[in-house]
Order: structure tokens, then sequence, then C-alpha cells
């Protein structure tokens, strides 16, 4: 069986998304405490990516302030009171899984959670050349002076961007 389906993150599946994600972005390691604090904070932003009982892929998001966004490899431990979007922390998939539009149905699943807590905005930090992936989707980047040397962190070619939901 070749399926692949998305389903709601458990607590037990933090040790399989921290590897792959270390096999995925290995160059922006994050501790399995981080992926254990976002589900802890958040489970109903986290997914993951099954295929034939294997986890191939997660896509983790919270709320979170518009034009914030958390430093890489840290611990949040409390989302804001008057979080006014929907973060997404992160999105990986194994190679494998990167065909059949696996993305593109994470982020359906993603933009429902969004709007189903009220938030009328996404953002992220897009890295590793996805601009254009992130531009596919409706998200746009957005200048934030105060954003600049964070996003440095990340990494040369890293962008905030913002995708601004309609709630139908």
């Amino acid at each position: 069986m070749n399926q692949f389906v998305w389903r709601k993150m458990r607590d037990t599946d933090v040790t399989a998304v921290t590897d792959v994600a270390n096999s995925v972005h290995p160059d922006f390691p994050e501790d399995i405490s981080v992926f254990q604090d976002r589900f802890d904070l958040y489970p109903a932003g986290c997914f993951v990516l099954e295929n034939d009982n294997n986890i191939v892929g997660y896509g983790i998001s919270h709320p979170w302030a518009l034009d914030e966004a958390p430093a890489l490899n840290s611990l949040l431990e409390v989302l804001p009171p008057s979080a006014s979007s929907y973060y997404l922390h992160d999105v990986a998939l194994s190679e494998k899984a990167r065909s059949g539009g696996n993305a593109s149905k994470l982020l359906k699943l993603m933009v429902q959670q969004a709007q189903d807590d009220g938030f009328d905005a996404m953002a992220l930090v897009a890295v590793n050349g996805s601009r254009p992936f992130w531009e596919r989707q409706g998200f746009s980047v957005r200048d934030v002076a105060a954003l600049a040397q964070k996003l440095k962190s990340y990494s040369d070619d890293a962008h905030y961007m913002v995708r601004f939901l309609k709630n139908i």
C-alpha cells in the first residue's frame, strides 16, 4: 500500500516527528522538546503524514502574534493571550512524500483549523527556497523591520510571509 494519510498528531508521535525534522531540515535543527512544547500547547495544530504506518511528514502550527516569529529551537511554554494569527511553525515531508499534493492537503487542514479558531491571518517564515511554493498557496512576503535580525538567524534567504483568510 502506498497511501499517504494526514491525521492529527498524538503525543506518541513526537519522536518520529523529530526524526523526520532532523532528516529533512539538517540546517535547522530543533530539539525534541520544541516539538513536545508545540504539541502540548496546541495539539489541534499538529498533524502527521502516515504511509504504511510510518510517519513521513508533519505540520506544526499554533496561534501567535502577527508580525512576530518565535526564535528557532526555542520553547514557547505559553501561547500569547492576544494571539492575532495562526503561525505555521514547520512543515516537513520526507523525500517519498513530496509528490501527490501532500503539502497542499496539509495546508487545507491548517487553513480550516485557523478559520475554526477565528483567525483571519496565517504567517510563517519561508526557508530553503520555499518562498515560491508558499506564494502559490496565497502567502505574500511581508516586510517587518523588527524581524530583520531574527530572520537572519534562520538563514540568508528567510522570508516572513502572511496569508489573509476569508471566512466563508
